[in-house]
């Protein structure tokens, strides 16, 4: 059999009851298939700006423009392949010229690697804009507070139908950047003549696939219920990290050394988690200061922005690790969007770990869901894809008895699946960093990657195989 990376199995997916059609299943999976006609009518996009005005510099010089905070991607670097001689920047480039006619719109606006790499994980498919709120959006944050949580609800609820219909990308599963990144290399095969090629695998110790649990507390109910959640996990034999709003409610420094010593891990989720944290440049950089402070003060490795709103260019003025802000598809946040990958990748000077299932508020209030059947099978498809599934799920929302039991139906479910490298996110984040910076030596005709530990050789078939 092939790897599975080389061609993505027909799988039928389910759409949540009173799905719109126009939030579309996975593609039929052929290679290079143009795209359709339902694609080419999708909203017009403009592509990674080259410059820009508020580029990372002015905080700290690590990139002079956008497109440069995603110049680690290539496919050359995902892959890491193990070939002598090494795979030439042209083969990469004439693979990369076919391989991208799979990738939505996005993905045609340049033939230059980094440009295409910035694009999509960039999310410009959905506009030079994608990562402002609208104004009427802003206005709704600024009076949050008072309006009553069910009505909340039902907003969400109605709005539901508008974002499905206005929704570029596919959803529970796009997965075109997956099938562009093998076709990639079937393309390099190719030129080489061979079926195979080893790389150095995605996971540690030959694991499938990744597994990573993350928590955003909001509310001081939901920090009340943080050792509920952590006493499942942890009989099931699994840890998370919790990421706490320091300057919403009192956080107990009891509770934080608790968590860290049973395994846990304390991640930072905004600052007041109010809606105000993206209204402006200067809004950011000064809460940024604060956020700053309480990630040294608790040992702190990373942070998901409140309400999935993001500027990764604003984002590099924080002093983390990982980044959880960012997500592979879902056109149910206040910002809908998608970086359409399945796997952690570099976003400037921290990793980005994007979530691969929908949140549980979404999934269980919005969606109305009852059981966990689309996170189990968008894990499959992730599992398939030897990529990461990554969740989030919040304290608050899980205190209800019918959301909780679902949580732990799905954690069940993958205890016996796998092998999974169950991870904290700063593992995750750790690994996939040293990974880039590997440096396989050959030696008496066998790959060495000893330098890392863990790190194994993983084989890629030609689609032929």
């Amino acid at each position: 059999m092939r790897d599975p990376m080389s061609q993505l199995r027909r799988t039928s997916y389910a759409l949540p009851s009173g799905s719109s059609p126009n939030v579309r299943l996975i593609h039929d999976p052929e290679p290079l298939v143009p795209p359709s006609a339902d694609q080419k009518d999708a909203p017009s996009f403009d592509p990674a700006p080259r410059t820009s005005d508020d580029s990372p510099a002015s905080l700290g010089g690590r990139a002079t423009s956008l497109a440069d905070l995603y110049s680690a991607n290539t496919p050359d670097a995902f892959w890491k392949l193990l070939i002598k001689p090494e795979i030439s920047p042209s083969e990469w480039s004439g693979a990369v010229s076919v391989a991208r006619a799979i990738l939505p719109d996005v993905g045609q606006s340049s033939s230059d690697i980094s440009h295409i790499v910035a694009d999509v994980l960039g999310e410009a498919g959905f506009g030079p804009n994608r990562w402002q709120l609208s104004p009427s959006k802003r206005s709704y944050y600024r009076v949050k507070t008072l309006v009553p949580h069910r009505l909340r609800v039902i907003l969400r609820q109605l709005y539901r139908r508008r974002q499905e219909t206005h929704f570029s990308l596919n959803w529970p599963i796009e997965d075109r950047y997956a099938r562009f990144l093998s076709a990639c290399v079937d393309q390099v095969l190719a030129q080489r003549g061979l079926d195979t090629v080893p790389y150095v695998g995605f996971w540690p110790d030959s694991r499938v696939a990744a597994l990573v649990l993350t928590h955003d507390v909001e509310d001081e109910h939901g920090a009340a219920f943080v050792p509920v959640i952590a006493d499942l996990e942890e009989t099931l034999g699994f840890r998370s990290v919790f990421n706490f709003v320091p300057e919403r409610y009192a956080v107990d420094p009891d509770l934080l050394t608790d968590l860290r010593q049973r395994g846990f891990e304390i991640g930072l989720h905004d600052l007041k988690h109010d809606g105000k944290l993206f209204l402006s440049r200067k809004m950011f950089e000064e809460r940024a200061t604060g956020i700053n402070r309480y990630a040294r003060q608790w040992g702190a490795s990373g942070f998901r922005a409140p309400f999935m709103h993001r500027n990764p260019e604003w984002l590099q003025a924080l002093e983390v690790e990982y980044d959880l802000s960012f997500f592979d598809t879902d056109p149910y946040e206040p910002m809908p969007g998608g970086t359409m990958s399945l796997w952690p990748f570099f976003l400037g000077h921290f990793v980005e770990l994007p979530y691969t299932l929908v949140q549980d508020h979404t999934l269980l209030v919005i969606l109305r869901e009852t059981t966990p059947r689309i996170w189990l099978e968008k894990a499959r498809f992730v599992e398939q894809m030897k990529g990461m599934v990554l969740v989030n799920s919040h304290p608050d929302y899980l205190q209800v008895p019918a959301h909780f039991q679902v949580y732990r139906a799905f954690l069940e479910e993958m205890k016996v699946r796998g092998p999974f490298w169950h991870a904290l996110p700063r593992e995750v984040a750790r690994w996939w960093r040293q990974r880039a910076a590997l440096q396989p030596a050959y030696r008496d005709g066998a790959w060495d990657l000893s330098e890392l530990p863990g790190a194994t050789v993983d084989h890629a078939l030609a689609s032929c195989q």
